[in-house]
């Protein structure tokens, strides 16, 4: 039985989030503002101590920023680089002529799943972000069909497939082997990716007509066809940097002794930060220096392309706040302890509770951590069920309907230019895709393994 605090508490959250969707959507509320003010507002209905209200949500802005911000900013560093190089032409030349202007969404869909395996989506997302611009102009295509098979790839492989970070903690919580997880999540993984991705992108983006107007995209310049670009290896391997640096560093226990001073210093330029930093600095040779910029020219660059991530990263800082907000009022234990109340199949349990920390603090690695804390002593004292495939379910339930609350979001919404309609429309939608099909096919591979 489902106490009535805690179904006051289900109440509220289920209220808060519909009207930030209506003061924003409908009202046209600033969404920062919005945030701030349900965030407060929920916090004093659940009860929490005023004393408490504004700092909860403070440190739920600061933790989120503490790692987003930096990630935006030096992405987008990176990101112009390789606009104004003509980097990004290079890649979406190549795209082109390697699949064809009718399978562009296809080849977006795999750069996102090679690219998005060492990295957190948002750090994916930067450095592809792009191409992506580039690749949807040069093809006269819609934003959509080239973006969300992209961020599809990047999704399916933060949630399901180690050594991505997120789906290691879960794999580890399980005690999961790493190989056998990562086969299964490839199996499960690439058809969902597929269905979420340009399938699905298809089917949507004849309903939603994007502004021609980009603040974004304007950043990243199109440098027509006629102008000498980049090698395409100098380019690749310039974007690539910040992902080789990110597999040592997730490889570093494999080859020195954990703690040694090699070890530490293998994950310290593995860190999605440092990696990041380091691939900003070598864009100013390679794409900078190389390509005749002066150091006057890279400074402007660099200056110019971060205005446009104030309203992002502030948008982003907000979400984390009002997911604080969430814990700390006591809704996600609520959440908890509906899940633990019903008697369902350990691998729907998983997913489910996965799937409702998701919405509730809008962070996957967030809901993984969570869910598979609390399955996993229930799993050690169950038979018949592979940690492998729970470590998948629960990977995809940590994935569905991303919204107001989650940072993702804010990124997808503000770069691509869509209202919360249309974001909801695309990309919420996208993501609830790749979380139900995958759980449908790891329920399938289950009678099979």
């Amino acid at each position: 039985m489902i106490d009535p605090h805690s179904m006051f508490l289900l109440a509220a959250a289920l209220v808060a989030v519909i009207g930030l969707i209506l003061l924003i959507a409908v009202f046209k509320l600033n969404p920062f503002l919005t945030l701030f003010l349900v965030s407060l507002a929920l916090a004093v209905a659940s009860g929490m101590p005023l004393s408490t209200v504004v700092h909860s949500f403070e440190v739920g802005v600061g933790s989120t920023l503490g790692h987003i911000a930096i990630v935006v900013a030096l992405g987008t560093m990176l990101g112009k680089m390789m606009a104004e190089s003509g980097g990004a032409d290079r890649i979406a030349h190549t795209l082109i002529r390697l699949f064809g202007e009718k399978r562009v969404p296809w080849a977006m869909m795999v750069i996102g799943l090679v690219i998005g395996l060492p990295a957190f989506f948002e750090v994916g997302f930067v450095l592809l972000i792009p191409i992506a611009f580039t690749v949807a102009r040069r093809t006269r295509t819609s934003l959509i069909l080239v973006a969300l098979p992209m961020v599809a790839g990047l999704s399916v492989v933060h949630g399901l497939v180690p050594p991505h970070p997120a789906a290691l903690l879960a794999v580890t919580i399980y005690k999961a082997d790493v190989g056998r997880t990562i086969f299964y999540a490839l199996l499960i993984g690439i058809p969902t990716a597929v269905i979420a991705g340009p399938l699905y992108a298809r089917l949507i983006a004849p309903h939603v007509h994007l502004s021609a107007e980009n603040p974004m995209a304007d950043d990243f310049v199109d440098h027509g066809t006629e102008r000498s670009l980049p090698g395409f290896g100098l380019t690749l391997f310039t974007i690539l940097l910040p992902v080789i640096l990110m597999l040592i560093g997730s490889g570093a226990d494999a080859v020195s002794a954990r703690g040694n001073a090699l070890n530490q210093g293998l994950h310290l330029i593995g860190n999605d930060d440092l990696a990041l930093f380091i691939g900003v600095l070598v864009s100013f040779f390679t794409l900078g220096k190389l390509r005749g910029f002066s150091r006057e020219t890279i400074l402007r660059f660099t200056n110019e392309c971060l205005a446009p991530t104030a309203t992002i990263t502030l948008l982003v800082g907000a979400g984390g706040g009002f997911g604080r907000v969430l814990q700390d009022s006591g809704v996600s234990q609520a959440i908890i302890g509906v899940a633990l109340q019903s008697h369902v199949p350990l691998l729907f349990l998983a997913w489910s509770l996965a799937a409702l920390m998701r919405l509730a603090t809008g962070s996957a690695t967030v809901a993984m951590t969570t869910a598979a804390g609390i399955v996993a002593p229930i799993a050690f004292h169950s038979a018949g069920v592979r940690p492998e495939l729970l470590a998948i379910a629960t990977g995809a339930g940590s994935l569905i309907f991303s919204h107001v609350n989650d940072g993702g979001f804010w990124l997808v919404k503000e770069y691509l230019n869509m209202s919360v309609t249309e974001t909801i429309k695309t990309w919420s939608v996208c993501e609830t895709i790749i979380s139900v099909t995958a759980l449908i096919f790891t329920l399938a591979l289950s009678f099979a393994v």
